[in-house]
């Protein structure tokens, strides 16, 4: 079931076989994802979602409604800090930083062997 509140969006493409294309979906029916927009276009008689696949390059815009800017910008701000912590964790382990979850910058000596000051 749709929830009228989430809002609509409309998506303008490229189409190989059918030219600019402009499509009204639910908000709820449209994701970005892996340099592709999905569009929910339907369901099959099992009732599975049918999911169109648009490469990002095809895509003129992408409008949507919202409840309120400021919980869009916050959920976007939320994904980025997601993501910025899974590649801190990946790239310093578990701990952040490395020494038990200090938030401090990490500092590496980095020697060149050429440069006699450091011999």
């Amino acid at each position: 079931m749709v929830d009228k509140e989430l809002g609509e969006a409309t998506i303008v493409y490229e189409d190989p076989d059918d030219g600019t294309v402009e499509k009204n979906v639910q908000n709820e029916h449209v994701a970005y994802f892996q340099d592709h927009w999905l569009v929910k276009i339907g369901e099959d008689d099992e009732g599975r979602d049918i999911v169109r696949r648009i490469p990002a390059n095809r895509v003129y815009h992408v409008e949507r409604t919202v409840e309120k800017f400021e919980e869009e910008v916050k959920t976007v701000r939320d994904q980025v800090q997601s993501f910025t912590d899974d590649l801190r964790s990946r790239l310093l382990g578990s701990g952040g930083s490395g020494d038990g979850g200090s938030d401090e910058p990490l500092s590496i000596n980095v020697e060149n062997e050429n440069d006699e000051s450091n011999r």
